[in-house]
């Protein structure tokens, strides 16, 4: 699955616009707070398309939920408290940490002995907050 790297970029230019002066009023006045109710509802209606095995209705509802986590990482740019770029630096880092057999030729092994390398691996990071 390869992205082409300007979609994202555009898509994350359209959120701006959305939000800019001259965007939509319904985007402007969001606030982290306002989103919770949308992104409860998407995130109920992306688990629905999933129980349906519906694949067209899943790629929709994961575009709903997608919008809004960037409109969210978008509103919190704004306020210089992180960008999207951060956001997506913390998860793919994240990501390789915590896949040290994929990332780090560590060992692998069954499906339970990588869950256990998980949560250490998240209880050492927890632990150095």
């Amino acid at each position: 699955m390869q992205l082409q790297q300007n979609i994202f970029s555009e898509f994350c230019k359209t959120i701006s616009q959305l939000r800019s002066d001259n965007g939509c009023l319904w985007d402007i006045k969001q606030t982290n707070l306002s989103l919770k109710r949308y992104l409860r509802e998407e995130h109920n209606e992306l688990i629905s398309a999933i129980n349906e095995d519906n694949p067209a209705h899943i790629c929709e509802e994961i575009g709903d939920v997608l919008f809004l986590l960037v409109l969210l990482a978008q509103i919190n740019s704004e306020k210089g408290i992180f960008s999207i770029d951060d956001v997506i630096n913390g998860i793919n880092d994240k990501m390789i940490r915590r896949h040290p057999h994929v990332f780090a030729g560590g060992p692998n092994g069954d499906e339970e002995f990588l869950k256990k390398q998980w949560q250490e691996i998240k209880f050492q990071e927890k632990k150095k907050k």
